[in-house]
């Protein structure tokens, strides 16, 4: 039997790269064009190359080369999601798709899947993709070129993630039908209390002594006050009027509910995005302590390793921005697992037991 292989396009930190890796698949190489993440992506994932390319500048060719000979092919990715986000797209007040070219590279994944012929597809997105063309499209594509497709929205709470985390996942194979394992955790989901309850206290504006990754942001001295007023898993009304935003004041303030929120110890996160240590953008605050969460806390809430390296040890200034995007953009890594896992019980119910 031919061993497995996987290419992760738009890898970033390696998410799905270290949850397909975990699963026993070998993974030969991540494209991604943001070089700020072949620091975390390489650390965690040596063996794996780290190509800062951009697809449409990446050819099949050059694909095909990166794996190795006689193997079961993989290529798996999440192209860009924030064009198809929900928030994204109502951001935007009906100005066309096509403003915005990172639409364009879910096409682009398309033809590297026409030339390249692997065996294994892999894609996740946000839920709101398929309410687009373009993703049809891309389904098609597959069908026309003798895959078998299935796609569903799973909550990534009933895997063992510990974030309410909706996401489309589609698995496509040359073999024969396939389909995402059985979900894991209906009805005992992991909690935040369960994550993240042992780590060491720190005070906002704070690195912790023994992990240069557990800090949380500076804030501002009526943003500290807003925390301390802030019950868990309560929300901005309980607040003094001093304390609220204008928005806050008016009937549009009613859609922004979580954010300034503190998360509840006893459910999942909710959904992580790229400003997850920002203490307006979501309901992102420490559950007790008067901080937001911390960027350990939340690449452990993305199920990244306790050890996970985003950056060198003995960095002095921490780039909030840049990790917290890096961490928000990730596919979970036990999410990656479970795709991985699925794809080798296909493959073992096809052809045995492959080797890995």
């Amino acid at each position: 039997m031919r061993r497995i292989s996987a290419i992760d396009l738009f890898c970033g930190v390696g998410g799905l790269t270290h949850g397909l890796r975990l699963s026993g698949i070998n993974v030969t190489a991540g494209v991604d064009i943001d070089k700020t993440c072949e620091f975390a992506y390489s650390q965690n994932n040596q063996g794996a190359a780290f190509i800062a390319k951009d697809l449409k500048n990446l050819s099949s060719d050059e694909l095909a080369e990166m794996y190795p000979n006689d193997t079961i092919k993989i290529l798996a990715g999440c192209a860009p999601c924030q064009p198809f986000s929900a928030l994204n797209i109502a951001g935007k007040k009906g100005n066309t798709s096509e403003l915005d070219e990172r639409w364009s590279l879910l096409g682009e994944f398309g033809t590297k899947i026409e030339e390249l012929q692997p065996d294994i597809v892999s894609m996740e997105n946000v839920p709101q993709l398929t309410k687009h063309k373009i993703y049809h499209e891309f389904v098609s594509l597959l069908k026309k070129n003798g895959y078998f497709v299935e796609a569903k929205i799973v909550n990534c709470a009933d895997y063992g993630v510990p974030q309410r985390r909706k996401r489309l996942v589609l698995l496509a194979s040359k073999h024969g039908k396939i389909s995402l394992i059985p979900a894991t955790h209906i009805g005992t989901h992991v909690s935040i209390k369960d994550i993240i309850a042992e780590l060491p206290t720190i005070e906002h504006g704070e690195i912790c002594e023994t992990d240069v990754l557990h800090a949380a942001p500076k804030l501002s001295p009526i943003n500290e006050k807003r925390i301390i007023a802030s019950k868990q898993g309560g929300t901005w009304k309980s607040w003094d009027d001093d304390l609220k935003l204008d928005c806050h004041k008016k009937l549009t303030g009613e859609s922004y509910i979580d954010s300034y929120g503190r998360m509840s110890w006893n459910l999942p996160a909710p959904t992580l995005t790229t400003k997850c240590t920002g203490i307006g953008n979501g309901r992102f605050g420490h559950p007790e302590q008067n901080r937001t969460i911390s960027l350990r806390e939340a690449a452990l809430l993305q199920s990244f390793p306790k050890d996970y390296l985003f950056i060198p040890k003995d960095t002095q200034k921490i780039p909030f921005t840049q990790i917290s995007r890096h961490i928000g953009n990730a596919v979970p890594v036990l999410l990656g697992k479970v795709i991985g896992e699925s794809i080798i019980k296909h493959l073992n119910e096809l052809h045995n037991e492959p080797k890995i």
